[in-house]
């Protein structure tokens, strides 16, 4: 039995749908720049959707005040990875988002009219939970077999994409719609402000002057199918889930471990799951997030599972900002799109390499070879590290 990927939806910093990330992929054209919607200080580099919420609301026909932008992000890419599917009582049909912001965009408009005293609005309150945006989403669309949503930092679009390749295989579901969404927020610019690894400059990961991300916001669906949904759906195949691995390095709340430890079990696991062999791999979307620590750390992992033969990899959060929870489930359609047109994206931003280690990025859309199978790496704080394999094949 095999797990496969039939469709894709996505809204990014980078476009608003498949087709508009893939052609910024193609040109090399960034997302992030000086932030325009959301009330922060001016000049402020975030990977923005180029879309307000009222006009999210306007295309997808809400006209409820109480949905975060979160559901709105999220609700958009779902629609465009189901596509014209329809329900049936021989498809056993599911839904996993993820979600680290949740609705605290909302929360925070509530909280500014809570202590100016100006009549806040407390159904507000009911979006900011995780579970909502899920509950959301499956409620627009007619899902109601299976409805989760998980929250395990910037790995949770990958944990997504791993449990619904689990219930597929373990004969729990025929088909499952799993992805993530995260909408920037002032609470979030703050933290990571915080925790002085925001960059006031473009983002450079794998870059040896590299200082810290640039946050970004957005969602991405993949819709799944096991053999027998497929006879009755008919949809075609456009890439395969074949291995798929967590691990927990448990070094520290928010730092990765400097022997990238976690990282290291995590791809060595999802590629022994998928039963490729390290020569097979084609690309690597790298985690990548700009930040000295992190980069450090994956370049590591790296070295320590494929020596000096490497394959190309890249870092497309230069693209569209770190997109927390969403980011897996992003990069994941960035993998599918990489095998579909066999295209290697560009680590932009990229000059000098990594002292530590000496790891050369790709610097420049790459079209001459084929990508048959690509490693996708999310890493989250707390070590909660997650990489998945995707091929064009089973």
């Amino acid at each position: 039995m095999s797990v496969r990927v039939t469709g894709i939806g996505i809204i990014s910093a980078i476009g608003l749908t498949v087709a508009e990330n893939l052609r910024s992929l193609k040109e090399s054209r960034s997302g992030i720049g000086p932030v325009q919607y959301l009330e922060e200080e001016e000049g402020l580099l975030v990977g923005e959707v180029k879309m307000s919420d009222q006009t999210l609301k306007n295309e997808l026909g809400i006209g409820s005040k109480a949905i975060s932008r979160t559901s709105l992000l999220g609700l958009k890419a779902a629609k465009e990875a189901w596509g014209e599917n329809q329900h049936s009582k021989k498809i056993r049909t599911g839904i996993i988002s993820s979600t680290s912001v949740g609705g605290m965009d909302r929360t925070e408009d509530f909280y500014k009219t809570y202590l100016a005293g100006t009549n806040p609005d407390y159904k507000l309150l009911k979006t900011h939970d995780s579970g909502n945006t899920t509950e959301r989403i499956a409620a627009e669309l007619g899902i109601s077999g299976y409805i989760n949503t998980l929250s395990t930092a910037c790995s949770s679009g990958a944990n997504a994409i791993m449990l619904g390749a689990r219930l597929l295989l373990s004969g729990k579901l025929d088909r499952v719609l799993v992805g993530g969404s995260d909408a920037l927020t002032k609470f979030t610019i703050n933290g990571f402000r915080s925790l002085m690894i925001y960059d006031d400059q473009w983002c450079r990961p794998f870059d040896e002057t590299r200082s810290g991300l640039n946050l970004g916001e957005g969602a991405a669906f993949l819709l799944l199918e096991n053999d027998s949904s497929i006879d009755i759906s008919g949809n075609k195949t456009i890439g395969y889930v074949n291995g798929w691995a967590n691990a927990a390095d448990a070094y520290h709340q928010t730092a990765s471990s400097p022997d990238g430890k976690g990282a290291t079990l995590a791809i060595t696991n999802a590629l022994e799951k998928s039963g490729f062999a390290l020569s097979d791999i084609s690309y690597i979307n790298a985690h990548g997030t700009g930040t000295k620590n992190n980069d450090l750390s994956e370049s590591v992992a790296l070295r320590n599972v494929f020596g000096e033969n490497i394959p190309s990899f890249s870092s497309t959060k230069s693209f569209t900002g770190h997109t927390l929870a969403a980011a897996g489930a992003i990069e994941a359609v960035f993998s599918i799109l990489a095998i579909q047109h066999d295209l290697i994206f560009p680590n932009l931003n990229y000059k000098i390499p990594i002292a530590e280690t000496g790891l050369e990025p790709v610097a420049s859309l790459q079209t001459e070879k084929p990508v048959k199978a690509v490693l996708s790496n999310s890493f989250g704080f707390g070590g909660n590290n997650s990489s998945l394999v995707f091929s064009n094949h089973d």
